[in-house]
């Protein structure tokens, strides 16, 4: 079995955060309005793309009603929208939208990953949180020598380097660190609505990101 799918199936079994444990059932029982008719995913969600990937991308967490409902990152929110579009842009995701795993999308050499699997209240995961969910996070990074690395936001940023045992530069979106490796570690701000509907991120400042990611 290929290693990425062993990963996963370790990912969705996990119960080490009660608080989390929790929030993300309660969410898929008491669901939202809009999706009442839909059976929410529930749990944490897997790792998503290319199993043969050489380029990554750090996002936060699943969304209660994105990622949690759907069981796939960046799936059916508008955070989705923006990362792939940006990506279908570059020519990584094979379409621009993302509703619902049987939707058609496919990822081209490249993985999504989290520094939390589970739905956070808020979207904050807590920081013992983040540490249980660091151990799925270790393993990703040492499945092969990674070409770049693309952090979603100043927590994934910050992971990233902490896990890889690396000093970090100051988070600003367009950061790029390059290692003695010579993996590309690059910083975009993460795709949230607080940042798009604001303008503090805009798509030519997302599609700069990924394109140095892709460089």
């Amino acid at each position: 079995m290929n290693p990425i799918a062993v990963l996963n199936e370790e990912i969705v079994e996990c119960r080490r955060c009660p608080r989390l444990v929790e929030w993300r059932e309660r969410v898929a029982r008491e669901k939202r309005k809009s999706f009442a008719a839909e059976t929410y995913w529930g749990r944490p969600v897997p790792l998503f793309g290319d199993p043969d990937a050489e380029r990554l991308i750090v996002g936060l967490a699943p969304a209660a009603h994105g990622g949690n409902r759907t069981g796939r990152m960046f799936t059916g929110d508008r955070s989705g929208d923006w990362i792939y579009r940006a990506l279908h842009t570059a020519g990584v995701a094979s379409q621009a939208s993302s509703t619902h795993v049987g939707d058609g999308l496919e990822l081209r050499g490249a993985l999504i990953a989290a520094t939390a699997h589970c739905a956070p209240p808020d979207n904050k995961p807590l920081p013992d949180e983040l540490a249980n969910c660091n151990v799925f996070l270790q393993r990703v990074l040492a499945l092969r020598e990674w070409k770049s690395i693309l952090c979603l936001g100043g927590i994934a940023w910050d992971n990233v380097h902490r896990t890889l045992g690396e000093r970090k530069p100051a988070f600003s979106h367009g950061a790029t660190n390059r290692l003695s490796s010579g993996l590309l570690i690059v910083a975009s701000y993460h795709p949230s609505q607080q940042n798009t509907f604001t303008g503090r991120l805009t798509e030519p400042m997302l599609d700069a990101a990924v394109a140095a990611w892709l460089d």
